[in-house]
This record gives structure tokens, C-alpha cells and sequence, in this order.
């Protein structure tokens, strides 16, 4: 599988676009079948270089690289592959909910008064 045909290179925002915006766009999606590893892209540099929400051991906004990516081979032996229905998405959307979302009925600092 080609992991970055014409027409998706032609569509991605360069680097830098999307810097000022609150909400990020991912245009395309990248996952290592044999791990729970997934790259989300948001900018190009046009040549080997993206920007976007890498999601593995860790999430972290962050560059890397077309060539790293159609060289990796996961502990099965598989490539990275692309998500072909992967629309592009918010990258709120992608992003785990913060735990403080399920708990807000529980106070935020416990009452250390009361005793064991």
C-alpha cells in the first residue's frame, strides 16, 4: 500500500498552517497493525516531514517522518498501513476524554478532614 499518494500530498496543509488554530484538522490516519501505534497527520512538508498526534505508549503532538514510517516493520513483521476511510477530523475528536470529564460530580480535592 502507497502510504501517501498524489492526490492526499496535494490536500495536506503545510507546516506551520494550522499552528494558530484551536483545533487542529487530521487528514490522514496511520496505524501499525500489530501494536496499538497510530499517527495522525495534520501538516506536510511536502517532502518527509509531518506534523501531527502521535498515539502509542504516550500522546504527543509531534513531527515524524514519511520514511520512518514506510520503513517500519512491527513485531509481527507488518508495515504501517493507512486507514483508507479515515476522514479528516478534529483532532478533539481523536483525543481520549480527560479524566476530569467522568468525574466531575466527585469532589477535586478530597476532604481530609474526615477520619479513616
Amino acid at each position: 500500500m502507497e502510504l501517501l499518494t498524489a492526490e492526499i500530498r496535494a490536500q495536506l496543509p503545510a507546516l506551520y498552517a494550522q499552528e494558530k488554530s484551536s483545533d487542529s484538522i487530521a487528514y490522514v490516519k496511520f496505524f501499525a497493525p500489530d501494536s496499538s501505534w497510530t499517527w495522525y497527520v495534520t501538516e506536510f512538508d511536502g517532502e518527509d516531514i509531518f506534523f501531527g498526534l502521535v498515539q502509542g505508549i504516550q500522546e504527543e503532538l509531534g513531527e515524524f517522518s514519511l520514511c520512518d514510517l514506510q520503513e517500519y516493520r512491527g513485531f509481527l513483521g507488518l508495515r504501517i498501513e493507512r486507514d483508507l476511510y479515515f476522514a479528516p477530523t478534529p483532532l478533539s475528536h481523536l483525543r481520549p476524554t480527560p479524566l476530569s470529564h467522568l468525574t466531575r460530580d466527585c469532589p477535586s480535592t478530597p476532604d481530609l478532614s474526615i477520619p479513616f
